[in-house]
């Protein structure tokens, strides 16, 4: 295999224009945020052509294991399609059931050979973009399953910290930090979307949700009963919605400003290394949440006054 180019990757690295191929990787039952990230994505079908939702592991005190959280956000896609209406038929697959872990070694999935197949459908010029909001389990199983790919992918992560941040000790990050790093070491092309510092500014209030979201038919309802949820105490309360942040990316670079960086190096304690002789990745320093947050309530008011 040739690898790829500095100059190949910062031109799939360029941000997109016109209508783009997906595939969403999300463990959707860990928290309230997957949830909204999916619907926005699957409400904008004037800029995502999504072809694939894949379910990812996680463990917490949701899940008893990894496979066991995998299996618990696959039901979760199924409950929001249900009310999206749309059929999950030949669009949502199983991910892996163990972490790829310090061993670095790729866990066999449906998702993992959807993703392979799917990749090796495009082209440079017609890239496949997975779209990751969870452990980067499923995505490292197929980098280093099927390194091929490198150059038909695009690979827009939410996970770890801000690069000055002193820590990198963020869910889907310490989730899988094995998995992480082969994302890290591979030279993929990669846009990252730290949480701490960059999208922790996308947040959100019930008061907001009841007035935008609530409202808006069983999907919205829906929506509104998650996030209510999380809290018990909603006085001065907000939540950030994390994982709309790499969709927001996708919709609108503006939304979420990035510059071009070498790729950190992710030490085994959890932080931050840096080493200017790394490939490059896009790293987005800024979250816009007043235009995110607005493209997603005036799409979800819209869906629901469909006839």
């Amino acid at each position: 295999m040739i690898p790829l180019t500095d100059a190949a990757r910062l031109k799939l690295l360029a941000p997109p224009v016109g209508k783009v191929r997906v595939v969403l990787d999300t463990d959707t039952y860990n928290e309230i945020d997957d949830q909204f990230a999916l619907v926005q994505m699957l409400l904008s079908k004037e800029r995502f052509e999504v072809e694939a939702i894949h379910a990812a592991p996680f463990f917490n005190a949701r899940a008893d294991s990894p496979g066991h959280g995998m299996e618990l956000s696959y039901q979760e896609i199924l409950r929001l399609l249900e009310r999206l209406k749309v059929s999950p038929d030949g669009l949502v697959h199983r991910g892996v059931t163990d972490y790829v872990g310090p061993g670095k070694e790729a866990r066999e999935a449906p998702a993992v050979d959807d993703m392979i197949a799917r990749a090796r459908a495009g082209s440079p010029d017609k890239p496949l973009y997975i779209v990751a909001i969870g452990a980067i389990s499923n995505v490292a199983s197929v980098l280093l399953k099927a390194p091929d790919i490198m150059d038909r992918i695009v690979v827009v992560w939410l996970g770890g910290h801000a690069l000055e941040w002193p820590h990198t000790i963020e869910f889907n990050l310490k989730q899988d930090v094995g998995g992480a790093q082969v994302l890290f070491d591979s030279g993929v092309p990669l846009v990252l979307v730290p949480c701490k510092g960059v999208t922790s500014h996308l947040h959100s209030t019930v008061p907001e949700i009841e007035r935008y979201v609530e409202p808006h038919g069983s999907i919205g309802a829906f929506l509104a009963m998650r996030f209510k949820d999380y809290a018990s105490d909603h006085l001065g309360w907000s939540k950030e919605i994390w994982d709309m942040a790499p969709v927001g990316w996708l919709l609108n670079p503006m939304w979420a400003p990035s510059v071009i960086v070498p790729a950190p190096i992710l030490t085994d304690q959890m932080t931050w290394s840096t080493d200017r002789r790394r490939h490059p990745i896009r790293y987005v320093t800024y979250v816009d949440r007043n235009p995110i947050l607005k493209d997603f309530f005036l799409k979800l008011k819209a869906f629901s006054e469909e006839k």
